[in-house]
Formats: C-alpha cells, sequence, structure tokens
C-alpha cells in the first residue's frame, strides 16, 4: 500500500516539479492503481486491520474523485447522434464520426487506416507521424475518395518528432493552415469545416514526449495547444498529446477552455498506447474540444490499427 501511495503523491504534485522523466513516466499508470487499492480493501477487511482499512477506503475514494469524469457520465451525444454516426457518413447533419491515430513514423497500415475510416463512416481524420511514403500509400488505398479534403502540415523548425501531421475531412475546409501555432518538434495542421451549421476548427496535434533531455519540449508544446483557448473558436484538437489526465501538465492546458472527451464520457479508460504485441496500458491519445461551445464527444472507442504503437481513437461529434 506505501507504494499506491507514493504514486498517488507524485500525481498531486504540481506541474513545476512533475518534471524530469521519471514523474510523468510512472504518472500515467495512476488509473491502474484501482486494482490493488482494491486488493488492499478486501484484505483490510478480512484481517480486521482498521487503520489499513480507513487508509484503503480514502485511496479509493481520492481514485474515484480524480476519474469521477471516467466513471459517471457527464457529457455524452445523443442516442439519436450515435445512432447517426453508425448508419452513415452525412456531411449536411449535425453529427460527424472522428478519429485519431499516430502512425509511428509512417508504418502503420494505410490500408487498415482507409478501411476503419469506411467501416466507421469517419468524417474528420487526423493523422500524426506522417512519411512521404505512408502518404503515397493511404492515396494507393482510397483515402481520398471517402475524405477528399486534407492538410499536411509543415515539417519541424527543429527536432523532428517522428514525422509530420495531417487532417483529412469529408466536408470541405477553409482557412488552412499547415503550422497554425509553432511548436519547434512538430507542427500543427489546421482547418476549419462546417457540422451541423457550425464552424469547427479541426487541430491535428503531437507534442514531444517527456523523454531524457526534452522536458522543456513537452512543456512547451502542450502549453502552445492550451494557448488555443485564447482564440475564438469552437475548436476539435486530435492527436498523440503523450500526456494523460493524471498529468499536472495536460490537466493545465485543458484549463477551464477545454475538455477532453475521455475525461467527461463516463464510458471508462480507453488505451491507447502500447497496442499489438503488448497490452494498452496508458491513454495519450486523445480527442479535446471547447468548452461550452455547443459540442460534445462521446461514444469513444479505441481500435488495434497493425504497424503502429498507438491505437485508433474514435467518436461521435454532435452539434447542439
Amino acid at each position: 500500500m506505501l507504494g499506491v501511495l507514493a504514486l498517488m503523491a507524485l500525481r498531486m504534485l504540481p506541474s513545476e516539479l512533475a518534471n524530469g522523466r521519471l514523474v510523468p513516466e510512472v504518472v500515467s499508470f495512476v488509473p491502474w492503481l484501482f486494482a490493488p487499492i482494491l486488493a488492499c480493501l478486501v484484505l483490510a477487511a478480512l484481517w480486521r486491520r482498521r487503520l489499513l482499512l480507513v487508509v484503503t477506503v480514502a485511496a479509493l475514494a481520492t481514485m474515484a474523485w480524480w476519474h469521477r469524469g471516467f466513471l459517471l457520465p457527464g457529457s455524452s451525444v445523443s442516442d439519436a447522434a450515435a445512432l447517426t454516426a453508425q448508419t452513415a457518413a452525412d456531411t449536411s447533419d449535425n453529427v460527424a464520426r472522428v478519429m485519431t491515430l499516430n502512425t509511428k513514423n509512417g508504418d502503420a497500415s494505410a490500408e487498415e487506416v482507409v478501411a476503419l475510416v469506411r467501416e466507421k463512416n469517419v468524417e474528420v481524420l487526423c493523422l500524426q507521424e506522417l512519411s512521404d511514403e505512408f502518404l503515397s500509400e493511404l492515396a494507393a488505398a482510397g483515402i481520398y475518395d471517402v475524405l477528399p479534403y486534407y492538410v499536411i502540415s509543415d515539417a519541424a523548425s527543429e527536432v523532428s518528432n517522428g514525422g509530420r501531421n495531417g487532417i483529412w475531412t469529408m466536408a470541405p475546409m477553409s482557412n488552412v493552415s499547415g503550422n497554425l501555432l509553432p511548436i519547434e518538434t512538430s507542427s500543427m495542421p489546421a482547418g476549419t469545416i462546417e457540422i451541423g451549421g457550425r464552424a469547427v476548427r479541426v487541430v491535428s496535434v503531437h507534442p514531444n514526449s517527456p523523454v531524457r533531455g526534452a522536458q522543456d519540449l513537452w512543456d512547451e508544446g502542450l502549453s502552445v495547444i492550451g494557448s488555443l483557448s485564447d482564440y475564438d473558436h469552437t475548436y476539435l484538437v486530435m492527436g498523440d498529446f503523450n500526456s494523460t489526465w493524471n498529468h499536472a501538465r495536460f490537466r493545465e492546458l485543458l484549463g477551464s477552455g477545454f475538455v477532453d472527451a475521455g475525461e467527461q464520457a463516463g464510458e471508462g479508460f480507453h488505451m491507447t498506447y502500447p497496442s499489438g504485441a503488448l497490452p494498452s496500458l496508458i491513454e495519450i491519445d486523445h480527442i479535446v474540444y471547447a468548452r461550452d461551445s455547443g459540442i460534445v464527444v462521446s461514444e469513444l472507442e479505441a481500435v488495434e490499427v497493425s504497424g503502429t504503437d498507438h491505437r485508433a481513437l474514435i467518436g461521435v461529434l454532435e452539434v447542439s
């Protein structure tokens, strides 16, 4: 139980202290603490250890409070919207299925990506870590037959974070940018589309991970993404954020202006990394949208795509 409490203490550190490589990495696994806490709770009751029982109940209550948005529905799409998304993709309605995937330097199966877009009726697709070869494979697989409008980001201004990012949409895009706001390691493409009569500003993001020697780049990337809330747009920001809900830096990014769909939908956790041979253990890919903007995203699912170490994250967006 001491190890559990130590990890929970790290989760409570303010962002300026939750740096280095160790703290961000171990804090990513905080949701898994539910298991040992429940085990300790059962043992404390069986052994009649009153102090241990009190401590485990307090820990369980704290964990439930931290993750209440994952456990209890806050914002979710209507049943009609969920049904519409399952039936067909239609740019004239107020519903759109959206999807994001880190392609691992373009190693993901382009055929599976396009097949998933078709199967799930995806209308907005954000991809990260794109290579020129993968873009050619996407075209050969027929991406432009289903999502004809697109923007690919500019190359990174400094150190490349695995490749460029891109956005593909079924509806026409306006106000297109290959580098909306500067992040040294990964440019952010953006484009505005109409969904249900509302202009939605789509952004594909991939800030640097908090690896050794790159903490400043991680902080900078998340700060730049968070600054989008200063602009008067209905944002839909999707991508590999290299951070989880339990990171103080990610919660600062959200602030009062953004919502993480996973944390609001009350549908449990959707672990996206790693993928393939290893089980998915952490949730670093996100669908983030502007709070109180008339849009909501739920009906989330994480889907495996061969060739990449991330799962695709898919959700249903509804405009009210």
